[in-house]
């Protein structure tokens, strides 16, 4: 029992009072998500509610993040869009039931290949992706959250922003929520001030009869999020070569946006606790979490960052306030429809906004005059893409490959090379900076193959060879000096580059100086 309690973390330090209370906190924040991201497939709430409380549930006790929060997101609900659509092109006339067969299908599909991903240890490529792409990840997200909550401002059904009375009243209970979340605790933190927001302002709604928008207004008419224990449910699609090939490339699109969305979110939790999640662990859990909810008639999701923010500025740090969170989810969906459908809508939008402040990077302000160029554009340019596309995994992507070019760019230019002829009347070369695809170029340019001596060295002690547009430079330019009959050597690479030279023989034909007492030291991944 011991070795078991040791495995799901359990062993630390539990603060049982402040894990409850955010995790109920967290509960009545993932209701208003749940339900609008269900719809913006077009799904019932009670499918965004399902998967809410099954990832909640999976993730916080097998997860590599403790503290950290996952539900239905708005980022996997929009690739179910295409999904749609690519099965109403295939099939005119499909019934809404098969479609949601074929949904629960590629969130299973989804979830196996999440845990292959963690299986194979896919998780530490999430170290490639460069601070500034972080920033802006961070910034974007921030702006989405804030921009998501605008909605509630408009008259039910319609593009009208609220008037009168009605918009002071909306206006001013999300004020005085963001006054109590930020000014509670400065007086105590016995009990996180996100809860005691809502329940002041929830207090005042229904004691007064105020008239204001509440979590009912945010559904269809004839909708409730009132239902029993996710039922089972195994999708009823043909098991055919040309089904898989229609829900594949989404639940790829699925996993990849999950995993990058959760590990992204998972180290930004990692700087706020100053500890450590264990990303192919997490990776094995979104999977473990989506195919659960695909039985259980959920349309998967992954890390929220919003719901996972609010748990750890609460002071939760333990997996306990997540599993309160998904059973607390699941009690309102079963017994508590009636109350939570009565919440104004107003004290969680006051909730998200501070969330919204919380999460931006206000410091990524101050680094513009310190960051690169190159940096603060990749920073801008995925802050803008996340924000207005509101594909995460695109953003990411793309400030991950800009954030490459540029840095081949500078170093394409740091190669250098020092010249001298030794007493024998050998010209030597010594290489500075990497030889590799972007740096080629210059390194043609550093030789006089027509002025030099029939006997050339070229020295790359300060130098390595990385690529194979490397070894073709070298090929080049020994082929040079070749047709002019002159000799060339080359010093000291390292054990990789030879390795490299040798794997090339038949392109490359060159005499390889090696000097015994050189070492190199390699990096050991």
């Amino acid at each position: 029992m011991a070795k078991i309690f040791n495995l799901f973390n359990f062993k630390q330090k539990v603060d049982y009072k402040t894990e409850i209370l955010s995790g109920l906190t967290v509960a009545l924040a993932l209701v208003p998500e749940a339900i609008a991201f269900a719809l913006i497939p077009g799904f019932s709430p009670l499918t965004g509610l399902y998967a809410a409380f099954v990832l909640a549930l999976i993730t916080s006790i097998f997860g590599g993040r403790p503290g950290m929060i996952s539900g239905a997101t708005g980022a996997v609900a929009v690739v179910f869009i295409g999904l749609i659509l690519e099965l109403k092109r295939n099939f005119p006339g499909i019934e809404p039931e098969t479609i949601l067969n074929y949904v629960f299908a590629t969130v299973i599909v989804a979830g196996v290949l999440q845990i292959l991903a963690g299986v194979l240890r896919l998780g530490k490529f999430i170290r490639l992706v460069p601070h500034p792409v972080m920033f802006g990840f961070v910034n974007g997200l921030a702006i989405i959250i804030f921009m998501a909550q605008f909605p509630n401002f408009y008259q039910k059904g319609t593009d009208q922003l609220l008037t009168g009375m009605n918009m002071a009243m909306m206006l001013g209970l999300t004020v005085l929520t963001m006054l109590i979340i930020w000014g509670l605790p400065k007086l105590t933190k016995a009990v996180p001030s996100s809860l005691v927001a809502i329940v002041v302002v929830s207090a005042i709604v229904i004691g007064f009869s105020i008239d204001t928008l509440t979590v009912a207004d945010t559904m269809r008419e004839g909708e409730s999020i009132k239902g029993g224990f996710p039922p089972l449910s195994i999708p009823q699609i043909p098991l055919t070569f040309e089904s898989f090939k229609i829900i594949f490339p989404f639940a790829a699109i699925v996993a990849g946006v999950g995993l990058i969305e959760s590990l992204l979110t998972l180290n930004i939790i990692d700087e706020i606790t100053e500890t450590r999640g264990s990303s192919n662990r997490e990776c094995v859990a979104q999977g473990s979490a989506n195919i659960l909810s695909g039985f259980l008639s959920g349309m998967g999701g992954c890390a929220m960052i919003g719901q996972s923010l609010i748990n750890t500025s609460s002071g939760a740090r333990a997996r306990l306030s997540g599993i309160t969170a998904a059973v607390m989810l699941l009690v309102f969906i079963m017994f508590g429809s009636s109350v939570i459908e009565r919440l104004p809508m107003a004290a969680l939008v006051g909730l998200m906004f501070m969330v919204a402040i919380g999460t931006f990077e206000w410091a990524s302000f101050k680094t513009f005059r310190k960051m690169p160029n190159s940096d603060v554009v990749v920073m801008v340019l995925v802050t803008l893409i996340t924000a207005i596309t509101h594909n995460l995994a695109v953003a990411v992507l793309l400030g991950v490959v800009i954030s490459a070019l540029a840095y081949s760019w500078e170093n394409a230019k740091r190669i250098r090379a020092r010249k001298y002829v030794d007493e024998n009347g050998v010209k030597h070369y010594e290489i500075y900076g990497p030889l590799f695809f972007g740096s080629t170029t210059l390194f043609s340019e550093k030789f006089d193959v027509q002025g030099d001596p029939s006997e050339v060295i070229i020295d790359f002690k300060e130098s390595r060879v990385a690529d194979m547009s490397g070894i073709e430079a070298l090929n080049k330019i020994t082929e040079r000096y070749s047709k002019v009959g002159k000799k060339v050597h080359l010093r000291y690479l390292s054990k990789d580059c030879i390795r490299l030279l040798a794997n090339a023989e038949d392109i490359i034909d060159v005499n390889v100086m090696e000097d015994p007492t050189y070492k190199v030291m390699v990096d050991k991944l």
